[in-house]
C-alpha cells in the first residue's frame, strides 16, 4: 500500500509556478528561445504557456530550477535540462495575441538522432512505463487523414509570419489553392521554410484567424510557389463556401 500511494503521489501534478526556459528547433534554420512560467509539474511532465506556437509531436528543450526529488538524473546539477514532447496544445487569446497553454512529457536527456538532422520531425510515445518513468518516443506515422473534404478554392486570404512576440511581422494578400477544415494550399511568394508557423485570416473576415504549421513548399507546373499548411488551434468552416 506504501508503494501505491508513493507513486501516486509522484504523479500528482504540483502548482509549481518554477521560471523555465523553452527552446525549439522550428525549422531548419530556425530556432528560438522563450522564458516563462510553469503551471505544474510531476517528474514526468508539466503543463505551461507560450507565446510561441507549437504543435502536438514537438519536441522541446526545458530548463528548469526542478527540485531535486522531481528528477529522474542530474539530481547534484543547479538547473534540470530536460527534452519533452508536446502532448497537449490550447490556444487562447491575451492581450489580442495569440497565446498556447502546453502540456509535455518529459522524455530524457538527449533528443532522439533523427531530430538532429530534422527539427520539424514530430513524435509519438511507445511506451508510458520505461524503467525511470519518462516515455520513449518514436517518428510520427505518417498523416493518413483523408482529403474527401478539400475545396477546390480560391479563398481571399491573408498569410502572416509571427514575430516571437506573436505579432505579424510579415503579410501577403494571396489565395487558397484549396481549402479544408483541417489545412489549405496557398499560393505565396514568401519563402517559409517547413515547421515553420503561420496565421491565415479571412480577409473578409479579419477577425477569424487560425494559426497553421508549414508542412511543405513547392512550385507547381504552373510556375507559382504554394504553402501546404495544417491547422493546429482549431478548423476552418467550410460550410456554404461552395
Amino acid at each position: 500500500m506504501r508503494t501505491e500511494r508513493g507513486s501516486r503521489r509522484l504523479r500528482e501534478r504540483l502548482n509549481f509556478s518554477l521560471p523555465a526556459r523553452v527552446h525549439a528547433r522550428e525549422s531548419a534554420s530556425h530556432e528560438w528561445t522563450e522564458t516563462t512560467r510553469l503551471i505544474d509539474v510531476t517528474p514526468f511532465g508539466a503543463r505551461l504557456r507560450l507565446r510561441h506556437p507549437t504543435e502536438r509531436g514537438r519536441l522541446l528543450h526545458l530548463t528548469i530550477p526542478l527540485p531535486r526529488q522531481l528528477r529522474c538524473f542530474d539530481h547534484a546539477e543547479p538547473q534540470y535540462r530536460v527534452w519533452a514532447l508536446v502532448r497537449h496544445v490550447r490556444a487562447y487569446y491575451a492581450d489580442g495575441q495569440s497565446r498556447f497553454e502546453i502540456g509535455v512529457a518529459f522524455i530524457g536527456k538527449r533528443p532522439p538522432e533523427s531530430f538532429l538532422s530534422d527539427p520539424t520531425q514530430r513524435y509519438e510515445p511507445i511506451d508510458s512505463s520505461r524503467g525511470d518513468g519518462m516515455i520513449a518516443v518514436r517518428a510520427q506515422s505518417e498523416d493518413t487523414r483523408s482529403d474527401r473534404t478539400r475545396l477546390i478554392l480560391p479563398l481571399e486570404v491573408i498569410l502572416e509570419l509571427l514575430d516571437d512576440d506573436g505579432r505579424a511581422f510579415l503579410s501577403e494578400a494571396t489565395v487558397t489553392e484549396n481549402i479544408s477544415p483541417e489545412g489549405a494550399a496557398v499560393f505565396s511568394t514568401l519563402e517559409i521554410e517547413p515547421g515553420r508557423f503561420v496565421r491565415l485570416r479571412d480577409a473578409h473576415r479579419p477577425d477569424f484567424a487560425l494559426v497553421a504549421a508549414v508542412r511543405a513548399r513547392h512550385v507547381g507546373p504552373n510556375g507559382l510557389p504554394r504553402l501546404h499548411l495544417e491547422f493546429i488551434d482549431g478548423r476552418w468552416p467550410i460550410e456554404g463556401l461552395t
